[in-house]
């Protein structure tokens, strides 16, 4: 490879690089999106209800019946665990008893029927960028 295109290649990985750095994206639904395995998971936060997107490559939407889900949610100094179940096309969702907080962490861990579970890790009320 010439000079000139290992630095060019190095250019645009430095810029992938900084994008990822802005934050996390915000999906379709209006969520955080974290990479979960070969899957996307979109967290939407609404009150004390979570619902998780699932989508696949190129955004495909990927099927939840029969899946299953839990979230822990840690708000303040309070831990709370949330049971997902299949809810509509793509998505999984539960309600729990914890109060939405800036500093909020959920971790959200997803099996799709016939394959392993899958986890993810968000910020979800935390700084977005558009994605």
């Amino acid at each position: 490879m010439k000079p000139s295109n290992v630095m060019f290649a190095a250019m645009l990985l430095c810029l992938s690089l900084a994008a990822r750095a802005d934050g996390p994206a915000i999906g379709p639904n209006g969520g955080q999106v974290r990479d979960a395995g070969k899957y996307h998971l979109e967290l939407v936060v609404k009150d004390s209800a979570l619902t998780v997107y699932v989508t696949g490559s190129k955004d495909a939407k990927v099927a939840t019946k029969g899946a299953t889900g839990n979230a822990t949610v840690l708000a303040g100094k309070n831990a709370s665990s949330v049971k997902l179940e299949p809810r509509g096309e793509n998505a999984l969702a539960g309600s729990g008893s914890f109060q939405p907080a800036p500093d909020m962490k959920v971790v959200v861990s997803v099996t799709l029927p016939g394959q392993p579970p899958v986890q993810a890790r968000f910020t979800p009320l935390g700084r977005m960028r558009a994605g």
